[in-house]
């Protein structure tokens, strides 16, 4: 089977090694993390490559979760969409909905850090380099600044949001997940300096391949929706997070 896999780029490094292990013919496109923070326009560019999904493709699957309802709304066009049933990337770094759910069932929230988004910063601010699972999202942290920049300036912004707790009121805990792929020390490293110079606690966390594996190798029995062409992603609001909705 041949399949074209459209993903984060936070994804990069089990995606190419997943891809590389698959029994099938897995062509890949990347789109920046920043893209997610305007659903809207996340959602515009993940259905135009999905219409224009190459003609050998005998399936699209998607590396997102529903990534703050961008992914809702997406039509499977002429072959089945696959979507792990996830609310976020997380998920797929943790490799269980029940593990998610674990990490993030506590009041405070978690800013999570892993190797390929540290290491693919490129165009997006160095002081927004995590994913942000918790009370609050990046938009609305980068809401918050764009008011400081407006009034003070850029450097002033920068420093008012350290001084004045604009990370630390939204976030308690810093969590590295790693993947175990690469050489993740010197990624490691910068989540927790930047984890201690914003007084949150560290936490390194064990991640897994299991669900990008089964996203690639074509095992979607469970933690898949499959869409059939029609068909489209709506939200559940349940335990299954994402279903099948008429198109």
């Amino acid at each position: 089977m041949r399949l074209y896999a459209i993903a984060c780029d936070v994804l990069a490094r089990p995606l190419y090694l997943c891809a590389a292990r698959s029994p099938h013919v897995v062509d890949l496109q990347l789109f920046e993390r920043g893209l997610h923070n305007e659903p809207k326009d996340l959602r515009a560019r993940l259905q135009q490559a999905i219409d224009d999904a190459p003609a050998s493709a005998e399936a699209v699957v998607l590396g997102y979760g529903l990534c703050g309802g961008a992914t809702a709304g997406l039509e499977a066009r002429r072959v089945p969409l696959v979507v792990p049933r996830a609310h976020d990337c997380i998920t797929l770094f943790l490799g269980a909905r029940e593990r998610y759910a674990q990490e993030t069932g506590g009041g405070a929230g978690t800013y999570w850090y892993v190797a390929d988004q540290l290491e693919r910063n490129d165009g997006y601010r160095a002081s927004v380099g995590g994913l942000a699972i918790g009370s609050d999202s990046d938009a609305d942290i980068e809401a918050t600044r764009a008011e400081y920049v407006a009034k003070y300036g850029e450097d002033n912004a920068d420093y008012l949001m350290e001084v004045l707790g604009g990370w630390r009121v939204h976030y308690a805990r810093a969590a590295f997940v790693s993947m175990g792929v690469a050489d993740e020390a010197r990624p490691e490293a910068e989540a927790r300096g930047e984890a201690e110079r914003r007084g949150w606690a560290f936490e390194r966390v064990e991640g897994s391949l299991l669900l990008v594996r089964r996203l690639l190798d074509g095992d979607w029995a469970d933690d898949m929706l499959v869409l059939q062409p029609g068909e489209r992603l709506a939200m559940s609001y349940d335990d299954g997070v994402i279903r099948a909705a008429a198109g």
